[in-house]
């Protein structure tokens, strides 16, 4: 049952006037005002059953200090008990109790979901944006790591593990030891790995078999035991180590760094500010995630705080033609350098007209017929044109036999999306563009920051939703620290407005005497 406690102050509050004005914690309660979250979460309580509640506002304070400072569970209660900023930014008196670290966990799993933390993000930044804190129009869009809080197994150690599961279920269920079953197989000698494959895979089914012939139908457990063997024996990627490797966080995934060096876990994709490095939303995936494949959602989300989007930066990996047209549809500028994987044109040997739609090649050929094609293939096949250079010109050019080869004239094969990539791939060589696109350096640092002080560098827990959730609460405590560093700035600002304006009025009005404002005292000055 939630209940919500007033929150008068006691007589041990005079203690909060030792806590420095400029602390993070009490500049974040002048800006940011977290009542919303008691209105937020009001729906997953009951109004007039149960035990009375800790309020979610509480709850929710607990779960952003402790990802601000790095804690687990116990060492967040432990702090907050003694910590009088912790104590104010929570809102209790000096001498008020804490939840115990169980109803963090819980709240945590039971009542924190995805959509809420989206939801808090938004309310926050709209707040900023209400504020004048929050003026930038360019945001960046990156992507980062997280490693599984596990070790990858190989396809035989796993169909090891799920042998040894099926059969220590049946005999926890049924009491009974099983009769007749084959002997585990020592993989690790076999050196053909796809032989040790195969082995583990027959012994597996055999253990399958053999469970399935001795159980009953009441023995439900042992039965979904087996069926999530074979679920996961009939998923091509398993046996070719793309798809699960471990039973203990069954949604992690391999993923690639970079050509050369591969991870473990899930990828966490966000949306930042580049003025104020400030995340406005975030998602969590498998580590086989593409990169901008949330990149839409995300804008959207961004939005709704009420920012206005006229730039979005971005790397590579989001230079893709959807991406590209679902910034275009908010009326915003990408800067996103041009990716080889989708622009694969030579240009020192040819360049483009886009008002006569036409090629020149090298050798100062113009293209004279253009084709559209489109082939099937087991990938979805390939759609583009294919542009013809004039006969006459080719027969005369003296690399013709080494252009064309066995054809009359040259053949140029382009993608559906390759002049429009052209285009942009030019205007990137400007100063301009270049210019423009240090501004995404700055998302580099924030994810440096979130994994080295916010533990984003490897999962807590197990699961995606844990790992979800754990990166949404690491990026509101990114945020916390930016937001209160941010305010301090924009105070600065508008008081050197306000001291200047109230200088030049006096300054006016007075003939003999002018008075000077610094930031620490007011000097009398003689003219």
């Amino acid at each position: 049952m939630l209940r919500l406690q007033s929150k008068q102050s006691s007589f041990h509050s005079v203690l909060y006037d030792k806590i420095p004005e400029n602390h993070i914690l009490k500049k974040i309660t002048t800006v940011i005002d977290f009542s919303f979250i008691n209105d937020l979460l009001k729906d997953s309580y009951s109004e007039r059953f149960g035990r009375p509640a800790k309020e979610p506002e509480l709850m929710c304070k607990l779960l952003f200090l402790q990802h601000l400072y790095n804690y687990s569970d116990e060492q967040m209660k432990a702090e907050a008990e003694l910590n009088l900023a912790f104590m104010y930014f929570l809102g209790l008196n000096p001498e008020d109790s804490l939840p115990d670290k169980s109803l963090l966990s819980k709240f945590r799993t039971q009542r924190l979901g995805e959509n809420t933390l989206d939801e808090m993000m938004t309310e926050m930044a709209r707040q900023c944006v209400e504020q004048g804190i929050l003026q930038g129009k360019s945001v960046s869009i990156d992507a980062t790591h997280i490693e599984a809080n596990t070790k990858k197994k190989t396809p035989e150690r796993l169909m090891k593990h799920l042998a040894r599961n099926i059969i220590h279920t049946y005999e926890r269920e049924t009491g009974q030891s099983l009769e007749n079953l084959p002997e585990v197989p020592d993989y690790q000698e076999i050196a053909d790995h796809r032989e040790a494959k195969a082995v583990m895979k027959d012994y597996l089914l055999n253990v399958m078999n053999q469970v399935e012939k001795q159980a009953s139908n009441h023995n439900q457990n042992t039965k979904e035991s087996i069926q999530k063997a074979q679920k996961i024996l009939a998923d091509p990627k398993f046996i070719n180590q793309k798809g699960i490797r471990s039973l203990i966080d069954e949604d992690a995934r391999v993923g690639r760094k970079s050509r050369t060096q591969d991870f473990y876990g899930y990828k966490t994709e966000f949306v930042m500010t580049t003025k104020e490095r400030i995340i406005t939303s975030v998602r969590t995936s498998d580590g086989a995630y593409t990169d901008g494949s949330y990149a839409k959602e995300m804008l959207a989300q961004t939005l709704r705080s009420n920012m206005t989007i006229t730039e979005v930066y971005g790397d590579k990996a989001c230079f893709r033609k959807s991406i590209l047209d679902d910034i275009k549809s908010l009326k915003a500028h990408p800067y996103i350098p041009v990716s080889s994987l989708v622009y694969r044109l030579d240009e020192s040997q040819f360049t483009y007209n886009k008002d006569a739609d036409e090629w020149q090649c090298s050798q100062g050929n113009i293209t004279e017929k253009k084709k559209y094609f489109r082939t099937k293939g087991k990938d979805g096949g390939r759609e583009g044109y294919k542009y013809y250079f004039g006969l006459k010109q080719c027969k005369a050019c003296p690399l013709h036999d080494e252009c064309a080869k066995k054809r009359a004239r040259r053949l140029l094969v382009v993608g559906v999306n390759t002049a429009e990539f052209y285009e942009i791939s030019q205007h990137q060589k400007s100063e301009a563009f270049k210019e423009k696109y240090k501004k995404r350096a700055s998302i580099e640092g924030k994810n440096a920051e979130l994994k080295r002080f916010h533990g984003l560098s490897r999962t807590r827990g197990y699961g995606l939703l844990s790992a979800s959730i754990q990166s949404k609460l690491a990026a509101v405590a990114v945020n916390i620290k930016r937001i209160a560093a941010a305010s301090s700035f924009f105070m600065y600002i508008w008081l050197k407005s306000f001291y200047y304006t109230l200088y030049l009025g006096l300054a006016i009005k007075s003939k003999k005497k002018t008075l000077v404002f610094h930031w620490s005292r007011t000097v009398l000055v003689n003219q």
